[in-house]
């Protein structure tokens, strides 16, 4: 637990950790409040229809009982993997906190994914057991030959009364016949809790095993990015899949485990009105929103005239917010939005907190307390402030990962410096004389451009900053003369129309705003960008989409 503090300095002096020989996700987050507040309001969700259904702990605690005594009955083992492939609701909670129960190992699924992405996590994890709904079963169905291991689908929306092969389960059957007592497996810190796999933008996605000591490694962060969260009234939403560690470790599991509750939505598709319509319904106070949902947030005119919004926190994180949307926020909603910054590896080590006055333009955060984040040199070395390097966490840390699934070499080589205890995380940045660090970009998003090496980040930003830029990605494109040209793909802003015309004056405007060496050489404009399953803009697609287009163009003039 974080306690609040009045300065930034005070709260890193008064902050300890403090891990138990024992700890169980499911009990930290459902059972200790089942014996301790049993009507409480764990989860309100929003069906498809607009209804919303209230859970209390008391409720959760014994849906998951069910789930966890299926699970132990039908043959699974302590550690086997449960897949869960699920949109934001309460079946999707009660798996985790049934799969926690048992002392087995979730792995949390996107919907979206398409067959191959989920063929190769399933195998990969050597998955067991899955739950998800017709629409995953529908996919499932087909992949079922290529995964021996898969002995158990359950379905959560299936009609009662379908008849379904005997390796197919009505979730409802499960909810009838097992029994709601169930003795939680008190497990240790260091045991694995859940698998989550990477996005996968260098090389193939790796799952990234963590204990359930990684719940307790989010607090400080998650606190602190919700100003000192939990108070009175306290209820949050985000948008972001709970397959994804934003939406799952920044908010649902600390949220459950602090008494706030969290309200969830069936709904798949971000959509800017309904998300303002939604918290204003619902008294939302406290919002997680990544970057790409709150730069879409601003094609919405006049918001905080439009709707009555509560809010007393909102934070972001997943990429960098920018000093644009930043300022936005700002403006137009009229709350200080907090950025904080972490990996799936190693989650929730630099924040902001407006409750502090923590809180700078363009930067990522400052050290989260319990936390050790310094700047590498290419040698491991820590750099002084003001030096542009790699970002790293010192080891041992609450919230790192235990290992990546199978892979002991590519854990290893993530470790950097002298006695190769620090955790390198790949994105580059700098960390200035007051501690705050600003976000330059992922290793492999770095462009090399006649010897200038860009960041896409400060490129993106500058683009948002032009009235007729909605939402904008930056690459590089292999360029014979430069190496790499700087390309932007750019969704115009309501009421503009692509033309050659408009290209031209962005590119004039990010020339005169940033420099001559960092304009978008060229500009293609979008209706809409590759997006991952968590909001994070797929660079990877785009590079590759440019690798061909220069592959395929032959040489022209020097622009």
């Amino acid at each position: 637990m974080l306690n609040p503090a009045p300065t930034y300095d005070a709260l890193i002096k008064q902050f300890r950790w403090k891990i138990p020989d024992r700890f169980n996700i499911a009990h930290a987050c459902c059972e200790l409040w089942q014996n301790h507040d049993p009507n409480r309001l764990a989860l309100s969700h929003i069906t498809r229809d607009g209804k919303v259904e209230n859970w209390k702990f008391s409720q959760l605690s014994k849906s998951s009982n069910k789930l966890a005594n299926y699970f132990v009955e039908s043959g699974c083992q302590e550690q086997d993997r449960i897949g869960v492939l699920l949109p934001q609701g309460p079946e999707t909670l009660i798996s985790h906190l049934a799969t926690y129960k048992a002392g087995m190992i979730a792995v949390p699924l996107a919907l979206l994914f398409g067959a191959d992405a989920l063929s190769y996590r399933l195998a990969d994890a050597g998955v067991s057991c899955i739950i998800t709904n017709h629409q995953g079963y529908e996919k499932l169905a087909e992949l079922q030959n290529q995964l021996p291991s898969l002995r158990t689908i359950i379905v959560t929306d299936l009609p009662a009364g379908i008849p379904v092969p005997a390796h197919v389960v009505h979730y409802a059957d499960i909810l009838k016949k097992a029994s709601d007592r169930f003795q939680t497996r008190m497990t240790t810190p260091d045991d694995p809790a859940m698998m989550i796999y990477t996005s996968g933008t260098t090389g193939p996605p790796k799952g990234a095993l963590h204990g359930h000591r990684v719940l307790l490694g989010h607090l400080p962060g998650m606190q602190m990015s919700h100003n000192f969260l939990p108070q009175a009234g306290d209820r949050i939403w985000t948008p972001a899949d709970w397959a994804w560690a934003g939406g799952l470790l920044n908010v649902l599991l600390p949220s459950l485990m602090l008494g706030v509750p969290v309200l969830s939505s069936a709904t798949q598709k971000f959509d800017p009105e309904d998300a303002f319509q939604l918290m204003q319904a619902h008294g939302v106070v406290n919002a997680f929103i990544p970057p790409t949902a709150l730069k879409m947030l601003r094609a919405v005119p006049n918001p905080a005239t439009r709707y009555d919004l509560r809010l007393r926190s909102l934070a972001s994180a997943g990429e960098a917010l920018g000093a644009e949307t930043y300022n936005w926020a700002k403006a137009a909603l009229g709350i200080t939005a907090n950025d904080a910054y972490g990996q799936t590896e190693c989650n929730l080590v630099l924040g902001s907190c407006a409750g502090l006055d923590m809180n700078r333009a363009g930067a990522i955060g400052r050290i989260v307390p319990g936390h050790n984040v310094a700047i590498l040199g290419p040698d491991g070395v820590v750099l002084p402030p003001g030096h542009q390097g790699e970002i790293a966490i010192h080891a041992p840390d609450p919230v790192m990962m235990l290992s990546y699934w199978k892979r002991p070499d590519e854990t290893t080589a993530k470790f950097k410096g002298p006695q190769k205890d620090w955790f390198a995380t790949g994105d580059q940045a700098v960390m200035d004389e007051d501690g705050y660090v600003s976000f330059v970009g992922r290793d492999d998003d770095i462009i090399t451009s006649a010897g200038y090496r860009i960041g896409p980040t400060e490129v993106e930003d500058c683009l948002l900053s032009h009235e007729a830029v909605s939402l904008a990605a930056v690459i590089g494109k292999p360029d014979a003369l430069r190496t790499e040209i700087v390309k932007a793909y750019v969704i115009p802003a309501p009421g503009f129309a692509p033309s050659t015309d408009l290209a031209k004056q962005i590119q004039s405007y990010v020339r005169e705003r940033l420099s001559a060496h960092a304009f978008p050489r060229e500009i293609a404009f979008r209706t809409e960008l590759p997006l991952t399953t968590s909001g994070k803009i797929i660079r990877r697609e785009l590079r590759n989409e440019a690798i061909r287009e220069a592959a395929d163009a032959e040489p022209g003039p020097l622009t």
